[in-house]
């Protein structure tokens, strides 16, 4: 298994710690190594990286364990679980492997675990109460194509980062421009039809007089309590506690799904 943390639980000056998915992770038994990846982990420009570079650094170190993993050991079977960052980046590479570009085949994945995906689909199999809108980063341009019945996601339903309303076309924007940022030429293809879909949802709900209206003081203000509620509810960081059904909490329940593919 390849675990990717989220964002600040890892970082080049932090000692390697599996944080919120150490709780999947621990106990899968003998049978499962467990490689955690280190990577930047950073959201912000002032940090050193901006989101682009540092998701992109994850996903690359991802994609060398799992190819190496391959290599070594040609019967394996290989998971994928992340958190927050550390889910963009892990359903990134499970996207690419499902849709036939990846460095190992489709057939090679056992399971994608992803809390708290910033680029959940409303289509991806979901697990727990059902969380409206989609992941603020917009859903991966052609889904995780073989491999989309291997994949779960868990996301709280007050949770902004994967569980943004699809009419708040400023915060989708915004997390368009953060998805972008440190751009790969080799995606612009990508960029395109994501901004697209962006644009021909934000023109089917009024056009431009919608989004001059969600960027009015009153609306501005509005958000900057709708951001200050979300921060102080942690409903980021409760997947240790949120009850997805059946007694179990998104890390128990994630931790039982891997573990009965050992």
């Amino acid at each position: 298994m390849v675990a990717i943390p989220g964002t600040w639980e890892t970082g080049h000056d932090k000692k390697p710690q599996p944080g919120m998915l150490s709780g999947v992770t621990n106990g899968l038994g003998s049978e499962t190594k467990v490689d955690y990846v280190t990577y930047a982990a950073t959201a912000f420009p002032w940090e050193g990286d901006v989101y682009g570079a540092s998701k992109r650094e994850a996903t690359d170190k991802a994609r060398g364990l799992v190819g190496a993993m391959a290599q070594r050991c040609g019967a394996t079977k290989i998971g994928l679980l992340g958190y927050s960052q550390g889910a963009d980046a892990a359903g990134d590479l499970a996207a690419e492997i499902g849709t036939g570009v990846g460095v190992v085949p489709p057939s090679r994945i056992a399971g994608v675990g992803l809390i708290s995906d910033p680029r959940r689909s409303p289509n991806d199999i979901q697990v727990g109460p059902h969380a409206g809108g989609a992941g603020g980063g917009g859903p991966r341009v052609g889904g995780f194509g073989w491999i989309h019945d291997r994949v779960r996601t868990i996301c709280a339903v007050d949770d902004l980062y994967c569980a943004t309303a699809s009419d708040d076309f400023v915060t989708r924007f915004a997390g368009f421009l953060a998805q972008s940022s440190d751009a790969n030429p080799a995606n612009m293809w990508r960029y395109q039809l994501e901004a697209g879909a962006i644009i021909n949802d934000l023109m089917a709900h009024g056009g431009i007089p919608t989004l001059q209206a969600q960027l009015s003081e009153s609306a501005n203000q509005q958000r900057i309590k709708e951001l200050e509620d979300f921060y102080g509810s942690h409903a980021h960081t409760s997947y240790g506690t949120y009850q997805v059904g059946g007694g179990q909490t998104a890390i128990s329940w994630m931790h039982n799904w891997f573990a009965r593919m050992a």
